[in-house]
C-alpha cells in the first residue's frame, strides 16, 4: 500500500472510533456540557477525541496533530493531522442528529485526505485528493439537475463571526442574498454533514465565510474531489454542483461580499 493507503485507513478508523462514542452518547440523551451565546463545549467532545487521538497517534506517533480539545501537538512527519471529534456540538446538544466526527489530513497544508462518520444515520463519507468521494463505498458526485430557484445552498460560517459585528453583518447580508436567489440556504450548524450532501447531490451549493481550521479541510476537499465548481475571494468560497450554478450564486452576493 502507498503511504496514503495507510493514511486513509487510519483516518477511517478515528472516525468509526469517534462515531461510536457520540452515537451511544446520542442515543442515551447525553447533553451535558458548557453553554454559552455562541456555542457549547459538550462532554461528547472530549470522551470522542479521547477514542480518537490515540487511532491516529499509535499509527503515527510523529506525525502533527491539531485536535479540538488536545490543541496542537508538535511532529515532524510528512502529513497534519486536523481532528474534529464532534462538528455540530450544538445540534448534538440539541438532540438533532446533524452531526459527525471528522478528520482531515493535509500535506504541505493542502487537504489529502478527508474522513466523516455521521453516528446518528451511520453514514460514512471519505476523500482522497486526485481520486474523487466516496459515500458509503460509492463514488459520489456533486451533479444536481435542480434548478436554480428550487436549489438549497448551505451558509457555513467559522466560530469568531459572531462575535464580530462587522463579520456578522456581512454573513448576515450573504445569507440574504443568497435567499432570494434559491429555495433556501441553510445556516450550517455541521459543515462536513452539509459537505458531504453537497458532495453527493443532495444540496447544490456551499458557500463559506471565515470558516474554522476543523472544518474547511474537509469541506473544500469534498467539493474539489466530487467535481464540483468552486471560487474563492479572501475568506469567501463558494462551491456550486455547475459552473452556471456557481456564477449565479457568485453574483447574487456579488453586492455583499
Amino acid at each position: 500500500m502507498t503511504d496514503l493507503d495507510v493514511v486513509e485507513a487510519v483516518a477511517h478508523a478515528a472516525v468509526l472510533a469517534g462515531g461510536a462514542e457520540l452515537r451511544d452518547r446520542y442515543r442515551n440523551g447525553d447533553a451535558a456540557g458548557e453553554y454559552g451565546a455562541t456555542d457549547v463545549k459538550a462532554a461528547a467532545d472530549a470522551a470522542a477525541e479521547a477514542r480518537m487521538l490515540p487511532v491516529v497517534r499509535r499509527a503515527f506517533p510523529d506525525h502533527p496533530v491539531f485536535a479540538e480539545e488536545a490543541g496542537r501537538l508538535d511532529g515532524t512527519g510528512p502529513y497534519r493531522w486536523v481532528i474534529d471529534p464532534l462538528d455540530g456540538t450544538n445540534d448534538f446538544a440539541a438532540g438533532l442528529p446533524t452531526f459527525a466526527a471528522s478528520v482531515a489530513v493535509l500535506e504541505d497544508e493542502e487537504p489529502a485526505i478527508a474522513a466523516v462518520r455521521i453516528p446518528a444515520t451511520e453514514e460514512t463519507y471519505l476523500a482522497r485528493r486526485d481520486a474523487g468521494v466516496t459515500y458509503e463505498g460509492e463514488r459520489a458526485t456533486a451533479d444536481s439537475d435542480v434548478a436554480l430557484e428550487a436549489s438549497t445552498v448551505a451558509t457555513i460560517v467559522g466560530r469568531d463571526v459572531p462575535r464580530d459585528p462587522d463579520l456578522s453583518r456581512r454573513a448576515d447580508a450573504i445569507r440574504a442574498a443568497l435567499s432570494d436567489a434559491v429555495k433556501r440556504a441553510i445556516d450550517s450548524w455541521a459543515p462536513t454533514v452539509h459537505s458531504g450532501l453537497f458532495a453527493r447531490g443532495r444540496i447544490q451549493g456551499l458557500v463559506q465565510f471565515h470558516p474554522d481550521e476543523e472544518e474547511r479541510a474537509v469541506t473544500e476537499l469534498f467539493a474539489s474531489e466530487s467535481g464540483a465548481a468552486v471560487r474563492r475571494e479572501g475568506s469567501l468560497y463558494v462551491a456550486a454542483c455547475d459552473e452556471a450554478r456557481l456564477d449565479a450564486l457568485w453574483t447574487a452576493i456579488g453586492d455583499v461580499r
